[in-house]
């Protein structure tokens, strides 16, 4: 569960101020906004990459509005996906494992495990240049979910996708997060997206949040 109480931020000259939200345990919600709303900052305050100036956060029942990152328990995929360029596929799933210190024998089944449900075992020993798009994503995603968090944030994760592409990592997020049972907040522009991903939809708009249901986005012009 993600419940965000009356969270204000400042940023320069851009502030978000009160807002509210929730999602329930399992639930996969999708965060919309025209540019320059705040979603990113919104989901960067979630994760604790922005300071907050009041309000709280509470994760899986557990207030963290003044835990680091790393102490949150999300999976975060960034835009662009930050993929390290001198890690080859492999070790980017193995990396949140590490530094959690599993021991060795659990890291080499579940990087198994999570090459298995993402389709990309065949690229285990390639590297971020080598990789299309999709596969740039799946990696990211996989790196996200190595640990198992019970929650999963995601900053615009299909844009730089072509049509067939975006499509077929729909469909994955479908499975992985029926797989999981994470909590998702994705944010995006794309109705297509809302519509084929989510059980509910948080609009942000003037500094109101505003839960819409998928059938809704669906009807609008």
């Amino acid at each position: 569960m993600i419940s965000v109480k009356q969270l204000s931020v400042q940023i320069g000259n851009f502030s978000l101020s009160k807002i509210g939200f929730e999602i329930p345990t399992g639930e996969y919600a999708v965060l919309m906004g025209k540019t320059g709303s705040g979603k990113t900052t919104l989901m960067e305050s979630v994760c604790g990459l922005k300071a907050i100036q009041s309000g709280r956060i509470l994760l899986m029942g557990i207030d963290v509005t003044n835990k680091k990152p790393a102490e949150r328990g999300i999976g975060y995929v960034p835009q662009d996906g930050a993929l390290f360029t001198t890690m080859n596929v492999r070790e980017h799933l193995a990396f949140a494992l590490k530094l959690r210190k599993w021991p060795a024998g659990q890291i080499e089944k579940r990087i198994r495990e999570l090459a298995e449900l993402l389709g990309i075992a065949y690229l285990l020993e390639r590297f971020p240049h080598g990789l299309s798009g999709g596969e740039r994503q799946r990696v990211a995603l996989g790196r996200a979910l190595s640990y198992r968090p019970g929650i999963l944030c995601m900053d615009e994760p299909l844009s730089a996708l072509d049509e067939d592409s975006r499509g077929e990592m729909c469909d994955l997020l479908k499975t992985v997060q029926a797989h999981t049972g994470v909590t998702v907040l994705h944010v995006t522009h794309s109705k297509t997206e809302a519509i084929q991903l989510a059980d509910r939809v948080l609009l942000l708009s003037n500094n109101e949040m505003i839960a819409r249901n998928p059938a809704e986005i669906a009807g609008d012009s």
